[in-house]
């Protein structure tokens, strides 16, 4: 498949690097530092499965400069989302398929306003990596996961056929019969982690650990399934002591790349983690105490702090997916 990867992150970075060493024609759209680190000697990804090298010339710095590729996979950071979606529409609009790999449950009503609804197709991404320096990305561990899948919950051709490639390139990869579903579980997840080791400032070993933190984890959780329950996603009633129970697994050190970025100065996804449960809640008449709360304590950071240590330049793409499912 010809590929276009915007963002070249940890997510974007490492999965195009695996999909382009198994033979697809893979471009990447980058910026800043890390464009320019590429340019001058490819994309290096380090990661326990193997290592990864992506030419020099596979970069370009704009979507504009993409020809016409059979696929989109965007990775962008979320703010960025709207903007990316106004310079992929005549793309889309030429019959190329869109899927968001990006955090959050607002990421493709986004792209669908500029979009051809049926050109996106819903996707989720499972796996910690991160910008280590401009042209480096690492990958944590050997969680790498896409799951992907169309709204009409139809087995689309473009789906089925990423899928092929996916699994050729050696992705843990799946189409989900309900994407919608699939977003919201990983979101209940997502949020929690987030905005509770930003709002505590410790790794999730801490907040689990003590017994007003993991209430407060729990109680997050709680809110983003009834807030989903709401807008009739069918998530289970007691999901968030499923996730609760997951976070018992997972390693004391994790934490989440908004409480990287927190720690490091960089602007936060706030208002598309905990700020969404609360202005979504309130949309629809679900209290979201415990989301708001973290979303008013965190809000003098929402964009950036450079008197924080490392200043605000330091890793400014790092992009960490926080895991989920291990299966997130």
């Amino acid at each position: 498949m010809r590929i276009a990867v915007i963002g070249a992150g940890g997510v974007g970075g490492y999965f195009g690097a695996r999909l382009a060493a198994a033979g697809d024609d893979v471009t990447f759209v980058a910026r800043g530092r890390h464009l320019a680190a590429i340019r001058e000697k490819g994309l290096t990804v380090r990661s326990p499965l193997g290592e990864l090298r992506v030419p020099p010339e596979a970069v370009v710095p704009a979507i504009s400069d993409l020809e016409a590729p059979d696929l989109v996979m965007v990775a962008v950071k979320l703010w960025d989302t709207e903007d990316v979606a106004r310079q992929l529409a005549p793309l889309a609009e030429g019959g190329v398929a869109v899927v968001s790999f990006q955090n959050g449950v607002q990421k493709d009503t986004v792209l669908r306003r500029h979009l051809p609804a049926g050109a996106v197709l819903g996707g989720v991404g499972y796996i910690s990596a991160f910008i280590e320096e401009p042209g480096v990305v690492v990958h944590n561990g050997t969680l790498q996961r896409l799951v992907f899948g169309s709204y009409d919950r139809t087995e689309s051709p473009r789906a089925r056929a990423f899928l092929d490639r996916a699994v050729a390139a050696g992705i843990d990869a799946e189409i989900s019969a309900d994407i919608e579903r699939t977003i919201w579980e990983k979101f209940v997840f997502l949020v929690g982690l987030s905005g509770t080791t930003s709002a505590v400032r410790q790794p999730i070993g801490v907040v689990r650990g003590d017994p007003g933190s993991r209430a407060l984890l729990r109680e997050v959780m709680h809110e983003v399934v009834a807030v989903g329950r709401a807008k009739g996603v069918a998530l289970d009633p007691g999901f968030a002591d499923d996730r609760l129970a997951f976070c018992d697994t997972l390693p004391a050190a994790m934490t989440s790349s908004m409480h990287n970025d927190l720690l490091r100065g960089n602007r936060l996804e706030l208002g598309w983690l905990s700020g969404a449960v609360a202005d979504l809640g309130a949309e629809l008449g679900v209290a979201t105490p415990r989301n708001r709360a973290i979303a008013d304590i965190l809000s003098p950071y929402a964009l950036g702090d450079p008197a924080a240590t490392g200043g605000a330049d330091v890793s400014a793409a790092a992009d960490v997916s926080a895991a989920g499912e291990a299966s997130r």
